[in-house]
């Protein structure tokens, strides 16, 4: 069963058809719209500040989303993928973007809508990271430009994918 967990009189809130894996952790001041789904052994810790999610948002398997006390909530537009083991931090995440697998974003980056960052990239602090790009390495640098199709298949597939990855563990 998931741990969901009130903190400061802060309790998590749940839109329609969100799934929460069996042992995943939802804290405080959380906030998804629907069709979310929280997977295997990842944290979504709200204790300290804020963090909100849109419609269709993935956070995979060991990744934490958390945020810093009194300087930087966490938010996250619509269609986002967190990649397994990802760290998201006092950021903003828009809409329709693929966070990969290790990645970590820091305090008060801005992940502009249809960008990608690359597995074991680390997005440093305050960095903006431009709308249709991919960012890789340590720390993470534009690499190149997405292609149309790229954005479809890479970063909206992502996110419809795991709306039915979800409903599989329904029934």
């Amino acid at each position: 069963m998931p741990i969901i967990k009130t903190v400061r009189n802060k309790s998590p809130e749940f839109g329609q058809n969100c799934f929460l894996a069996d042992n995943c952790t939802v804290i405080g001041d959380v906030t998804m719209k629907d069709n979310c789904s929280i997977w295997f052994n990842a944290v979504v810790r709200g204790d300290v500040n804020s963090i909100t999610m849109g419609k269709n948002v993935n956070i995979q398997d060991g990744a934490i989303v958390h945020c810093t006390y009194e300087k930087a909530a966490t938010s996250i537009g619509d269609n986002v993928s967190i990649g397994h083991n990802a760290i998201v931090h006092g950021c903003t995440v828009e809409s329709n973007v693929l966070v990969g697998m290790g990645a970590i974003v820091m305090d008060h980056a801005v992940l502009k809508s249809y960008c990608l960052i690359a597995a074991g990239a680390v997005v440093l602090e305050g960095t903006i990271v431009e709308s249709g790009a991919i960012y890789a390495g340590i720390p993470a640098k534009k690499v190149k430009m997405l292609e149309e199709k790229q954005m479809k298949n890479l970063i909206e597939k992502t996110s419809k994918n795991y709306v039915k990855y979800a409903s599989w563990f329904k029934d």
